[in-house]
């Protein structure tokens, strides 16, 4: 199904055509056979498990609730560079969550959060609103599943830099932490409808997202449609485990605006306490340098990919190490000669970059750290570090957070490191050390 004047890039219409009435045919047919009563054998799950996709496994307690309310404050102060002295900076969020079923296989999913925030003592206000997710989803057995709305939908098993999240990009609305899993979590989803299949671990997953807007809007309660929904898009994802060990996933996605991209996750286990990771996404496209300025198309075959491995004590620390590469970024010489010679196609390409969350240049660290139930039970210490291999530069953040039964309660410090018009050290903002306090309803 093309809508009318929609058009693949040329040389993969054949590849493209194909890909996307096969998405669409795949979704007809899960419907179709959900609704004659067909199940595949296998032990029921969801993708996610299936993948070791998914967020941390809820409690008890939060599956029981079919919603959840929280409230955070945040207090902090900003030390910024060239001499422009503190600035203090207040914010007050509410995240509203609901899964609910409503009907025998049939469930209403709404994730939505509201943020407001002050500078200068409470003046300057400003308030935006992410619709996260709003979906039916109707699952006729456990092995079925049709969803429709918009949904949060995140693929990747890297930590830092995940090239197979295809639907990140102009996600995310509204920053309110920098650590990759609130990045991920707090984002708007795309309009979609999606259809997955499960057997005995493996699964399929089908997704068409449509052109539903041109323009992305800062408007405080839009629902953003031309930053998630801007061109036509489809994705395919195939996981079937390789013993119990080994764990791959299989991408092929594709847009309207370049050629297909094929895509490729994998999980193993190393002993009792390590686990290790590749990701890697390939295909022609424009460098990010032309895609970015709007510059003429120098398509070829670029490829990203991300890989570490974590490791966990028996005292509950896991340590993360990831190394990730962006063919598509400029190497090292070019972003230094961009950041001297042209800093107004500098600033647009950094722009450019961070909507699209993608790495600015070709190679990165990722460090990440977590240690639960530090010194007293209930204390978590958590840490990551960002260093760029190509300038150098780097992003350090730390947090120490406190849980009571509902309430969480943070103190985190963040510095950007590095020499003027490298990646970190370009920033207006040095220093952030702020207070948060988060409560659970």
């Amino acid at each position: 199904m093309k809508r009318p004047g929609m058009k693949w890039p040329e040389g993969c219409n054949t590849l493209g055509g194909w890909a996307l009435r096969s998405a669409l045919a795949i979704l007809a047919a899960l419907a179709v056979e959900s609704a004659l009563g067909q199940t595949v054998p296998g032990t029921p799950d969801t993708e996610d498990a299936a993948l070791m996709l998914a967020d941390q496994a809820t409690t008890a307690t939060e599956r029981a609730k079919d919603w959840q309310l929280s409230v955070e404050g945040a207090f902090g102060e900003t030390g910024q560079r060239y001499g422009k002295g503190q600035l203090q900076h207040q914010r007050l969020s509410l995240d509203l969550q609901i899964d609910t079923a409503f009907s025998e296989g049939w469930r209403a999913v709404l994730s939505n959060q509201l943020d407001q925030r002050w500078q200068y003592q409470f003046s300057d206000a400003s308030s935006t609103n992410t619709l996260k997710e709003a979906y039916l989803s109707w699952q006729p057995s456990p092995q079925r599943a049709l969803d429709v709305g918009r949904i949060n939908a995140r693929y990747g098993v890297a930590s830092g830099y995940n090239p197979t999240d295809y639907f990140r990009s102009g996600a995310n609305r509204s920053i309110v932490a920098i650590d990759p899993a609130s990045l991920k979590k707090n984002r708007q989803g795309s309009v979609m409808l999606r259809g997955q299949a499960l057997w005995g671990g493996g699964s399929l997953t089908a997704i068409a997202s449509p052109h539903l807007a041109d323009q992305p809007s800062d408007a405080a309660f839009s629902l953003d449609l031309g930053a998630t929904n801007r061109q036509d898009r489809w994705l395919l994802a195939l996981s079937q485990p390789l013993g119990e060990t080994l764990t791959p996933q299989w991408l092929l996605y594709g847009e309207n605006t370049q050629a297909p991209q094929l895509g490729f996750n994998l999980t193993g286990v190393l002993g009792q306490a390590t686990v290790a990771y590749v990701e890697w996404s390939g295909g022609r496209s424009a460098s990010q340098l032309a895609q970015a300025l709007q510059g003429a198309d120098d398509s070829a075959f670029r490829a990203r990919w991300a890989t570490g491995l974590t490791y966990t004590t028996a005292n509950k620390l896991s340590f993360t190490v990831e190394y990730d590469f962006n063919g598509a970024a400029p190497d090292a010489q070019a972003w230094d000669t961009l950041g001297q010679q042209a800093p107004q196609a500098y600033a647009q390409y950094r722009a450019w970059a961070q909507n699209q969350m993608e790495l600015p240049t070709r190679q990165s660290l990722f460090l990440y750290a977590s240690w639960q139930d530090t010194l007293v039970n209930q204390l978590d210490f958590n840490a990551m570090l960002r260093h760029n291999l190509d300038d150098h530069s780097q992003l350090a953040w730390l947090e120490a957070r406190y849980h009571w039964s509902h309430t969480d309660l943070a103190l985190q410090w963040q510095r950007h490191s590095g020499k003027p018009g490298s990646e970190f050290g370009a920033l207006q903002q040095e220093q952030v050390v702020q207070v948060l306090l988060r409560h659970f309803y």
